[in-house]
């Protein structure tokens, strides 16, 4: 019997500001395509420091974004859709992360995508805060541990991040499918991949995993190009390559915005159809406040 193919969606909070109403209204046009879940980001608190008349520094943490875990509740109690908070390591003692473990499982939250999360701006390698974990297999093995402690045995389903073109960290591929393995091992069910342009990129990640022994779901992340100046930053934000193909048709036509939307779009879709055809378990979509591109795709492969 073969399974049913799956759409899957990533939001960012929204800014502090924006109503509930406003978040819901962006999300409710997705719903009609049955998405299997809705990821949510976290974002850590920023650290400030403000000058004091006496010349010394008061440091004062910022919040910008509303909590994942205020989204998730908006977006469950709404649609009726399964939601996935990204839990970090960043930011959060184990104490913390407990208590987030705490509050997911009171409100009946059972998917978490566990993340070693960003260096602070600033910061050249990532530091935990004091009695934090420093990998995201820690916090795999971490949530593993709750779930026996609170007797609740696989009450969690836990995805992990993998890197078609490796972790920008990672000495070399062999070294990041290793590393990846070690979530897995330490109880991941499955994996969600970096947004990438080129899908041979993805079929040789996918045929390294399962030759190391990596045997869960690996479902695909792909992000629609919507403006000329996203092929400079994407490649810089997250450690990717565009294909030249791609950056050329672009730059070709980069005055004219919506030809460049179209290009975006239509390459991601054909993308999606080839995904599918190939058999993965879903897509999953990284909208980054976009949605009419996505819509689209959604429209004419589910």
């Amino acid at each position: 019997m073969t399974m049913k193919q799956y759409p899957s969606l990533e939001i960012v909070p929204p800014l502090k500001g924006m109503t509930k109403d406003e978040l819901l209204d962006d999300i409710r046009p997705f719903i009609e395509f049955t998405p299997k879940y809705i990821n949510v980001t976290c974002h850590r608190d920023e650290i400030m420091y403000d000058e004091q008349p006496d010349g010394s520094y008061r440091k004062r943490l910022v919040r910008r974004r509303v909590s994942e875990t205020a989204v998730c509740g908006a977006i469950q109690s709404e649609f009726k859709v399964d939601v996935v908070p990204h839990l970090i390591c960043g930011g959060l003692t184990a104490e913390q992360i407990e208590f987030q473990l705490q509050d997911f499982k009171f409100m009946g939250i059972s998917n978490v995508l566990a993340l070693r999360g960003d260096c602070l701006t600033g910061e050249k390698r990532f530091s935990p805060v004091p009695g934090g974990y420093n990998h995201a297999n820690e916090l795999v093995e971490a949530i593993r541990c709750f779930e026996k402690e609170n007797g609740c045995e696989g009450f969690f389903r836990i995805g992990v991040g993998g890197y078609p073109e490796k972790h920008f960290e990672a000495a070399n591929m062999d070294e990041d499918i290793a590393n990846l393995k070690r979530k897995v091992d330490a109880g991941a069910n499955y994996i969600t991949t970096q947004m990438f342009f080129d899908n041979k990129v993805f079929y040789d990640f996918v045929d390294r995993c399962r030759k190391a022994g990596i045997s869960v779901p690996i479902i695909p992340g792909l992000k629609p190009i919507s403006t000329p100046k996203q092929v400079k930053l994407l490649p810089e934000s997250f450690s990717i390559d565009i294909p030249f193909e791609l950056t050329s048709e672009i730059a070709a036509h980069e005055e004219d915005k919506e030809s460049v939307y179209q290009i975006g779009q239509e390459w991601a879709m054909a993308q999606c159809k080839d995904l599918l055809a190939h058999g993965v378990p879903g897509v999953h979509f990284y909208t980054m406040g976009k949605s009419a591109n996505i819509i689209g795709i959604l429209r004419e492969c589910f």
